[in-house]
This record gives C-alpha cells, sequence and structure tokens, in this order.
C-alpha cells in the first residue's frame, strides 16, 4: 500500500485578466498525516516568487466536489457538472481556481484508498504527535 499521493493537476487561476492563467497543482496526501490535503503551487504563480503551500481537510475537498463547502480560508464548490471551483482567502487577497472535477475525484480516490475515511484515526501515530508538541518535555517527577 502506498503511504503518499502526490499529483500533478492543470487548473485555471481566474483573475481579472481576460482570460484564465493555466497553472498546474500538486496535490499531495500523506498516511502520515490523514486528515490533511496539500495543494502546492509552483513559484510563478505566488506573490512572493518562492513555492506555495495550502493545506486543508480532506473531508473539505470530499464535500466540495458534490455541493459549497468550507467557510474560512479554504472555499470549494462546484462550477458545473464537469469542473470545481477552488477559492482561497489570505491576507495578501483571493485566489480562485477552476479544476477538472474528474482529476480532484482521481486524486481523491487514491487518497482513500490510501487511507479509508474510517481509519483516518488509526492511521496517526499519537505517540509520535504528543512527543512533537511536548518537544520532549519531561516529567518534572514531583509527588
Amino acid at each position: 500500500m502506498f503511504r503518499t499521493v502526490e499529483q500533478s493537476i492543470p487548473a485555471h487561476l481566474i483573475s481579472g485578466a481576460p482570460r484564465p492563467t493555466p497553472v498546474t497543482v500538486c496535490l499531495l496526501y500523506s498516511a502520515d498525516d490523514p486528515f490533511a490535503v496539500r495543494m502546492v503551487f509552483p513559484p510563478e504563480v505566488s506573490l512572493s516568487g518562492a513555492e506555495v503551500t495550502w493545506t486543508f481537510a480532506r473531508s473539505l475537498l470530499d464535500e466540495g466536489l458534490r455541493t459549497a463547502a468550507g467557510g474560512g480560508d479554504v472555499r470549494i464548490r462546484p462550477c458545473d457538472r464537469s469542473r470545481t471551483l477552488v477559492e482561497l482567502r489570505s491576507a495578501e487577497g483571493v485566489a480562485l481556481l477552476r479544476f477538472a472535477t474528474g482529476r480532484l475525484r482521481h486524486f481523491l480516490l487514491h487518497a482513500y484508498t490510501t487511507v479509508p475515511a474510517e481509519l483516518e484515526t488509526c492511521a496517526l501515530d499519537l505517540d509520535a504527535g504528543l512527543a512533537a508538541l511536548l518537544g520532549g518535555a519531561r516529567d518534572g517527577g514531583q509527588d
């Protein structure tokens, strides 16, 4: 079984320009972080000129393929039968991207094959996560 899924997906960045700007986005899913999807944008489309990664819930992508979903920085909704819109909000502004729904579904299918929804919690390494949060803190040993 694969531990990660990585798929490059063409999209269109919708802006005030007469035509949408084509961009290829990399979607990443890892069994090490079973609730999350990462959407990586190449440097040429970011304001900083550096690669930019957005992380959001896998369940948000799943729901957004069927109906409008999200209320925070990431919102996903069907555009029509074959396209999906992803809206990303930050302090710098809003980016609206249009994807072929079939490609997003393909990615999601592989992500659910890697870790089924009902096994997300089982895939977490809670001990390692707790250790990372505590930063190696040790018990004070006071009684």
